[in-house]
Protein backbone atom coordinates (compact mmCIF):
# COMPACT_ATOMS: atom_id res chain seq x y z
CA UNK A 1 0.00 0.00 0.00
CA UNK A 2 1.36 3.23 -1.05
CA UNK A 3 -0.23 6.32 0.86
CA UNK A 4 0.62 10.01 -0.29
CA UNK A 5 1.18 13.24 1.81
CA UNK A 6 2.24 16.64 1.55
CA UNK A 7 0.43 18.16 -0.85
CA UNK A 8 -1.55 21.65 -1.04
CA UNK A 9 -1.86 25.10 -2.04
CA UNK A 10 1.01 26.92 -2.70
CA UNK A 11 2.11 30.48 -4.74
CA UNK A 12 4.17 30.48 -7.80
CA UNK A 13 7.67 30.52 -6.30
CA UNK A 14 7.25 28.19 -3.69
CA UNK A 15 7.99 25.01 -2.36
CA UNK A 16 6.18 21.73 -1.13
CA UNK A 17 7.60 18.61 -0.32
CA UNK A 18 5.46 15.16 -0.80
CA UNK A 19 6.06 12.05 0.62
CA UNK A 20 4.67 8.47 -0.43
CA UNK A 21 4.74 6.20 2.95
CA UNK A 22 5.11 2.49 1.60
CA UNK A 23 3.61 -0.88 3.64
CA UNK A 24 5.74 -3.63 4.09
CA UNK A 25 9.11 -4.75 5.08
CA UNK A 26 10.77 -5.16 1.57
CA UNK A 27 10.77 -1.60 -0.18
CA UNK A 28 14.56 -1.27 -0.62
CA UNK A 29 13.78 -3.97 -3.44
CA UNK A 30 11.28 -1.74 -5.07
CA UNK A 31 11.78 0.80 -7.50
CA UNK A 32 9.86 3.98 -6.93
CA UNK A 33 8.37 7.04 -9.20
CA UNK A 34 6.14 10.04 -8.57
CA UNK A 35 3.44 10.69 -11.58
CA UNK A 36 1.44 13.74 -11.86
CA UNK A 37 -2.09 14.19 -13.76
CA UNK A 38 -3.98 17.70 -14.47
CA UNK A 39 -7.35 17.79 -15.51
CA UNK A 40 -7.96 17.13 -18.43
CA UNK A 41 -4.77 15.59 -19.09
CA UNK A 42 -2.62 12.38 -19.25
CA UNK A 43 -1.07 11.22 -16.19
CA UNK A 44 2.56 12.18 -17.06
CA UNK A 45 6.65 10.73 -15.36
CA UNK A 46 8.06 13.53 -13.25
CA UNK A 47 10.45 11.77 -11.05
CA UNK A 48 11.89 8.32 -10.30
CA UNK A 49 14.68 6.89 -7.93
CA UNK A 50 16.16 3.02 -8.33
CA UNK A 51 15.48 0.65 -5.50
CA UNK A 52 18.58 2.08 -3.30
CA UNK A 53 18.39 5.53 -4.50
CA UNK A 54 22.09 6.07 -6.36
CA UNK A 55 20.29 6.45 -9.80
CA UNK A 56 17.32 8.91 -10.24
CA UNK A 57 15.60 10.10 -13.66
CA UNK A 58 13.38 13.18 -14.17
CA UNK A 59 11.25 14.73 -16.64
CA UNK A 60 12.31 17.47 -18.26
CA UNK A 61 9.96 20.20 -16.91
CA UNK A 62 10.99 19.40 -13.21
CA UNK A 63 14.60 19.25 -13.69
CA UNK A 64 16.33 21.49 -11.55
CA UNK A 65 13.57 22.27 -9.91
CA UNK A 66 12.33 18.73 -7.93
CA UNK A 67 14.40 16.21 -6.36
CA UNK A 68 13.33 12.90 -5.54
CA UNK A 69 14.76 10.96 -2.85
CA UNK A 70 13.75 8.08 -0.16
CA UNK A 71 14.73 6.62 3.02
CA UNK A 72 14.65 2.80 2.72
CA UNK A 73 14.70 2.60 6.79
CA UNK A 74 11.54 4.71 6.90
CA UNK A 75 10.10 2.82 3.71
CA UNK A 76 9.41 6.46 2.53
CA UNK A 77 9.86 8.14 -0.83
CA UNK A 78 9.86 11.66 -0.85
CA UNK A 79 9.43 14.72 -3.55
CA UNK A 80 10.95 17.92 -2.66
CA UNK A 81 9.39 20.87 -5.08
CA UNK A 82 10.80 24.61 -5.64
CA UNK A 83 10.39 27.12 -7.72
CA UNK A 84 6.68 25.65 -8.29
CA UNK A 85 5.16 27.11 -11.27
CA UNK A 86 0.93 27.30 -12.07
CA UNK A 87 1.55 24.42 -14.67
CA UNK A 88 2.60 22.42 -11.81
CA UNK A 89 -0.95 22.06 -10.48
CA UNK A 90 -1.87 18.35 -10.62
CA UNK A 91 -3.16 15.15 -9.19
CA UNK A 92 0.40 13.69 -8.11
CA UNK A 93 0.66 9.76 -7.81
CA UNK A 94 3.18 8.00 -6.12
CA UNK A 95 4.00 4.32 -7.87
CA UNK A 96 6.07 1.63 -7.27
CA UNK A 97 7.74 -1.48 -9.33
CA UNK A 98 9.08 -4.75 -7.74
CA UNK A 99 12.97 -4.67 -8.49
CA UNK A 100 15.50 -6.86 -6.66
CA UNK A 101 17.66 -6.88 -10.00
CA UNK A 102 18.22 -3.45 -11.40
CA UNK A 103 19.38 -0.27 -10.53
CA UNK A 104 17.28 1.43 -13.05
CA UNK A 105 14.68 4.34 -12.39
CA UNK A 106 11.93 3.26 -14.28
CA UNK A 107 10.49 6.11 -16.49
CA UNK A 108 6.85 4.54 -17.75
CA UNK A 109 3.59 4.24 -16.51
CA UNK A 110 3.52 0.76 -17.26
CA UNK A 111 6.68 0.28 -15.80
CA UNK A 112 4.86 0.43 -12.21
CA UNK A 113 2.72 -1.99 -10.65
CA UNK A 114 1.63 -0.24 -7.82
CA UNK A 115 0.08 3.29 -7.10
CA UNK A 116 -1.49 5.12 -4.09
CA UNK A 117 -4.24 7.64 -4.67
CA UNK A 118 -2.78 10.71 -4.91
CA UNK A 119 -2.39 14.04 -3.22
CA UNK A 120 -3.30 17.22 -5.40
CA UNK A 121 -1.11 20.19 -5.77
CA UNK A 122 -2.53 23.53 -6.91
CA UNK A 123 0.04 26.34 -7.37
CA UNK A 124 -1.47 29.78 -7.28
CA UNK A 125 -0.13 32.51 -10.12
Amino acid sequence: QLVESGGGLVQAGGSLRLSCAASGRTFSGYAMGWFRQAPGKEREFVAAICRDGRHTNYADSVKGRFTISRDNAKNTVYLQMNSLKAEDTAVYYCAARQDFVSDYAFLRLTDYHYWGQGTQVTVSS
